[in-house]
């Protein structure tokens, strides 16, 4: 036991405190675990580490746990922010200092920590926002770093292009004020200034969200700089995609930097019962114990709308108030997650609440609200018809992997592109939004979901499913990737 011991690569994947990243994360240390025999350590900031855990009190480099699923380790790492990030009073860029100077100071200890305790790592995984991670990992004497790309890999094709020789291209485009204006990237189909990650439209240097932009250039130049010095090893990518998917993407990255295609990266889809077994036990929100699955199957199949934002976008009222009009009008069944920090404002919040109730009431067979909910579970009951979604890239995984139609309302960042992608594939559209505010109307929504819950967008949306699960199945390219990656670090 002791010899396999010492073969075995032991990853520590290291996450951004947000359920965005640690979900991802999660379904990726049990594909090693389970699908690659290798050891992993999941290393979550503090304020995440207490609510995956209920923990109170978390002493940095030292507390352990072990998820439920069994298998995994769990190290909490402090960011600087340990009572956790609020959105509302606390400036972003100053958060980004202090991560990385307080991160790579609590990350380099539980390098120590394993290492000393006769678990060396052998290969350090980090997600987005996180590049300082790969030189702590070095310092440290770890062989290999890896870039664990919780976005579509058209995202990370269109940073890196945009930093290699085509910014003024980006910026020319986005400066004329036309989302529909185009950009021609290398290797890419043509986009839309609309279809680019949201940050590189950014065209001023007092945008508060100009910051984003630098640490996506870090990871191009620590993407490039991998493997560039004699004798150093590469920074891989661990691209949370398929070939079917995204193969132009993936075919104008591999020139430049090595990536891997390993998605999707979804742990329902290894389960027994993928409608009974709950997939993230340790999230970063309370599930809602009322009961929807047991709603669910109450309705018809594929009748329902399941409408979600996800963990950190955010409703105004005049957009609940939108939604709320177009499930009364459509007379169809919902069930809508709206979380209990969607607004800070509690007479906003109790009017949202009546906006939902109301909806539910007067529609033909009702609808139910939810805090928080097992999103795996929900697209994969057979009730579900479509999903009315920001479109980030776990919940767009997720639902081209269960078949289910999308409507997609993207907001910020990769959404947009994440919304091109649904279109192109055929799996769904993107809604128009009101242009002052960003809204999506009422009557906008019910033409979105009639047309997403036509048979014929119902058949393609179950053909990407088949191709989705093939990747990731016994011998699928996806699956073939993970392994062969997986031996790279293991000791002979």
């Amino acid at each position: 036991m002791a010899a396999w011991r010492q073969q075995q690569a032991h990853f520590l994947i290291v996450t951004y405190p947000s359920q965005g990243h640690v979900t991802p994360a999660r379904h990726l240390a049990r594909r090693l675990v389970h699908g690659g025999g290798a050891r992993v350590t999941v290393c979550v900031p503090v304020s995440a580490f207490r609510k995956m855990f209920d923990m109170g009190e978390v002493e940095v480099d030292s507390e352990v746990a072990e998820d439920g699923g069994g298998g995994v380790a769990y190290a909490a790492y402090s960011d600087g922010y340990d009572g956790g990030f609020d959105r509302a009073v606390d400036d972003h860029t100053r958060y980004m200092a202090q991560v990385r100077t307080v991160g790579a100071r609590t990350v380099a200890g539980v390098l120590r920590r394993l290492r000393d305790g006769g678990r060396p790592v052998t290969c350090a995984v980090y997600t987005l926002l996180l590049p300082w991670v790969a030189d702590v990992a070095r310092d440290h004497g770890v062989a290999a770093t890896a870039v664990f790309w919780i976005q579509p890999t058209t995202a990370l094709a269109a940073y890196y292009h945009y930093f290699r020789g085509h910014r003024e291209a980006v910026v020319a485009a986005a400066a004329s004020g036309d989302p529909s204006a185009e950009v021609s990237l290398p290797g890419l189909p043509p986009l839309r200034v609309r279809d680019l990650p949201s940050f590189l439209a950014i065209t001023s240097d007092d945008d508060p969200f100009a910051f984003v932009l630098s640490e996506f250039g870090a990871l191009i130049d620590t993407l490039e700089r991998g493997g560039g010095d004699p004798g150093e090893s590469p920074t891989y990518v661990l691209a949370n995609t398929f070939d079917a998917m995204e193969r132009d993407a993936l075919a104008s990255l591999r020139p430049h930097i090595d990536v891997v295609a390993v998605g999707p990266v979804l742990s329902f889809l290894h389960d027994a019962d993928e409608t009974k077994t709950a997939s993230s036990p340790n999230d970063l929100f309370d599930h809602d114990g009322g009961g929807y699955l047991e709603w669910l199957g109450t309705k018809p199949a594929r009748s329902v709308v399941y409408i979600s934002f996800g963990s950190s976008s955010v409703m105004s009222k005049n957009q609940v108030a939108e939604i709320a009009a177009a499930m009364a009008e459509s007379k169809k069944p919902f069930l809508w997650v709206i979380r209990k920090d969607n607004c800070k404002d509690e007479e906003d919040n109790t009017a949202i609440k009546k906006l939902v109730a109301s909806a539910a009431m007067d529609g033909g067979d009702g609808g139910m609200a939810v805090e928080w909910c097992d999103q795996a579970c929900v697209l994969s009951h057979p009730s579900v018809g479509c999903f009315v979604t920001h479109c980030g890239w776990n919940s767009t995984l997720e639902t081209v992997a269960c078949g289910v139609p999308v409507v997609a309302a993207p907001q910020y960042s990769d959404q947009g592109t994440n919304a091109w992608l649904v279109e192109r594939m055929g799996v769904g559209v993107r809604a128009a939004v009101h242009g002052g505010d960003g809204v999506l109307e009422a009557a906008e929504l019910r033409r979105c979901v009639d047309a997403v819950t036509s048979e014929a967008v119902a058949s393609r949306a179950a053909a990407w499913k088949e191709e989705a699960r093939a990747a990731v199945a016994d011998g699928g390219a996806s699956e073939r990737n993970l392994n062969e990656f997986v031996r790279r670090f293991i000791s002979k």
